[in-house]
């Protein structure tokens, strides 16, 4: 048998069509004689020529029906049940011909054989196609993986049809939550209860398990996989609804669940109003725009459809890639928005202007900075630069060419800050509350949110790499937790935030509960289907002991243990659940350019003492971890200094 699957395999696809209509042929004529013979009981009937007459007329019209509704363009390999509408159609008609041609040509025919012999040609032509369906697949089954598919609702069983096509794994099981399926037969796979589930990997080889439920809700989907990931298995998921909607994923594409997967919440849907207030069909601004947040905010306002939309960012490969996947989304889509890339520094008050009058911003979303807490600490001048300065540069071009709202992305960081990124994103928010005080038509807010998960130079892409190497994950310390927000959400809360903003706002976005960063590592080397286990050590490895060592560094330069809350001082609610006001401590703008310009003496003569006590000075409840000024360059210069005096005391003693 293998050896005929073989050779009717390799024949061309004429070939393939003539054999399936031979076999249909013959299936035929065997399902009118076999209806024959169980009505009449006898083979008499054959010696009529006005029998063979009516059968040839219902054979032909069968043929016909069969090419004409596109059951030879099917491949036998991947026939579903669609197929048997056709083959019913197709028999149903050529039992009404048989009947009419009987009558026509007098054959004696009884009324009762049409229909006998409609269901003997689909029972009979319909099985042969699932039987050699069944041969044909055989001998790739050999290779697949078995997987267990939780699910087994409509998306559970797309999943199981693309799986039987695919070459990659072979379903042995289904696993859903609800009572009335269980026990069930679906799509030819039993369904078990979820506490089956170590039984059946035990039972079937089985080491993934492919969550087919792509309309959960985010907690009942943490619950399912808290339950998967002692088990030692695979964890991967079909594409989200959405997506698979708007045909941007197809349901066969798996992938492993991640950590965005578990730790986002459900959205809450978006205010449209909110979202089209400030950009529908008006020139929009955003700085960093190659940034993490800065290009998802792209992404949302290309989706309001502004005039215009200018990208302002300071490098070269992060603006081109951005322009690049816009300009390729309003193509496709049909968007009527123009896409501007302008390569600049937001330092570069000169080039803001430039740009902001050339285009008639309306709207800026101020996303520029940086933001990775142990480098700006490592770098402070460039930190506060960059941070401060940039603010300021891009806030007074705002105010002199009347742009109507100036949005800047803030950070939970900005609240009691422990570090000099936080410090400087406090006097950012300092200028903007300053800002809005003077008598100007720019309406200034901002807004301040935590970690998004993803963001370059984030927690998790790091424990994804970490991994991927084969370990050590570095977790800074054990008890050390943070807030998370998938970046859409936290950019679409932007906008709507912005949109509500009256001058000198200061909104806070609600992050949720915070997670345990030790348990995300654990959590996120489980979902691969490995065994993590602790080192002292990170050169230190187990291999006996788990897949993936994990090991504890110590906190980093300027880190905190526990985030603090984003709130800052008694917030109050706004029209959305998830957007709150702060009432925060400010300053007129004469008295704050007045320190400003202090500031940047003392950055301009590299002066790390000056900075730390004029940020010790300014409102900003600035509390450093450490007394040690860690900037690089000023260790090595302070390093220098050291080094010369004692030179000169070697000299003196000479």
């Amino acid at each position: 048998m293998p050896n005929i699957i073989k050779y009717l395999a390799r024949l061309n696809r004429r070939t393939k069509v003539l054999v399936q209509l031979l076999l249909d042929a013959v299936l035929i004529m065997l399902s009118f004689f076999a209806a024959m013979l169980l009505r009449l009981e006898s083979v008499q009937f054959a010696a009529k020529p006005e029998v063979w007459i009516a059968l040839s007329i219902a054979l032909v019209t069968a043929l016909f029906a069969f090419h004409f509704w596109g059951l030879y363009r099917a491949l036998v390999r991947y026939v579903t049940g669609k197929i048997l509408v056709i083959i019913g159609k197709s028999t149903l008609l050529a039992a009404i011909i048989l009947y009419l041609a009987g009558l026509a040509v007098d054959a004696g025919l009884p009324r009762s054989v049409p229909i006998i012999f409609a269901v003997f040609a689909f029972l009979s032509i319909g099985g042969l196609r699932f039987v050699a369906r069944t041969f044909f697949r055989k001998p790739t089954h050999v290779h697949k993986r078995p997987v267990i598919i939780y699910g087994a609702g409509d998306a559970g069983l797309q999943l199981l049809n693309s799986l039987f096509h695919g070459r990659e794994y072979t379903p042995v099981a289904l696993i859903d939550d609800n009572p009335n399926l269980q026990n069930l037969a679906v799509g030819g796979l039993t369904v078990f209860a979820p506490d089956q589930l170590p039984r059946l990997i035990k039972k079937t080889g089985a080491h993934v398990v492919l969550l087919a439920i792509p309309s959960l809700r985010r907690a009942r989907r943490r619950e399912i996989v808290s339950t998967l990931e002692d088990l030692h298995v695979e964890i991967k998921t079909i594409p989200g609804m959405a997506d698979i909607i708007s045909g941007k994923s197809k349901i066969s594409e798996l992938r492993t669940v991640s950590a965005e997967d578990l730790l986002g919440r459900d959205p809450v849907a978006p205010d449209t109003e909110l979202l089209a207030k400030d950009i529908a069909g008006r020139v929009v601004m955003v700085s960093g725009a190659g940034g993490s947040i800065g290009s998802e905010l792209c992404r949302q306002i290309l989706t309001q459809h502004p005039a215009t939309l200018v990208l302002y960012e300071m490098s070269e490969f992060s603006l081109y890639a951005i322009a690049d996947e816009l300009s390729a989304t309003t193509k496709r889509q049909q968007y009527p928005t123009k896409i501007v890339p302008i390569l600049g520094s937001v330092q570069h008050g000169r080039r803001l202007e430039t740009a902001i009058k050339a285009f008639e911003v309306q709207t800026i979303y101020h996303a520029a900075a940086y933001k990775h807490v142990p480098l700006v600490e490592e770098n402070v001048v460039e930190g506060i630069r960059n941070n401060v300065f940039g603010t300021l540069a891009i806030a007074s071009a705002a105010k002199k060419l009347k742009v109507e709202k100036f949005i800047l992305v803030s950070t939970d960081k900005a609240v009691r800050p422990t570090n000099v990124m936080g410090a400087s994103k406090r006097i950012a928010e300092l200028i903007c509350q300053a800002s809005a005080q003077e008598r100007t038509s720019t309406v200034f807010s901002m807004v301040r949110f935590g970690n998004v998960l993803g963001s370059s130079g984030s927690v998790i892409p790091r424990f994804r790499a970490q991994i991927e190497s084969g370990g050590p994950i570095t977790v800074t310390h054990e008890n050390i937790n943070r807030y998370f927000m998938t970046i859409p959400e936290a950019s679409q809360l932007v906008i709507q935030a912005g949109a509500m903003g009256q001058g000198g706002d200061v909104f806070v976005l609600d992050m949720g509960k915070p997670v345990k960063i030790m348990d995300l590592a654990i959590s996120m080397v489980k979902l691969q289907g490995l065994t993590p286990y602790m080192v002292d050590h990170a050169d230190r490895i187990l291999p006996d002991e788990g897949d993936i060592p994990i090991c504890i560094t110590g906190l980093r330069k300027g880190e905190k243990l526990y985030e603090e809350l984003l709130i800052g001082n008694d917030p109050s609610p706004t029209l959305h659940p998830r957007i709150m006001t702060a009432s925060e401590v400010s300053l007129p703008m004469g008295d704050l350019m007045v320190v400003l310009n202090r500031l940047l003496a003392v950055c301009e003569d590299y002066n790390l003492p000056g900075i730390v006590s004029i940020l010790h000075e300014l409102p900003l409840d600035y509390a450093p971890l450490s007394r040690d000024i860690s900037d690089l360059l000023w260790d090595v210069q302070q390093g220098s200094v050291q080094d010369q005096h004692s030179l000169t005391a070697k000299d003196v003693r000479a």
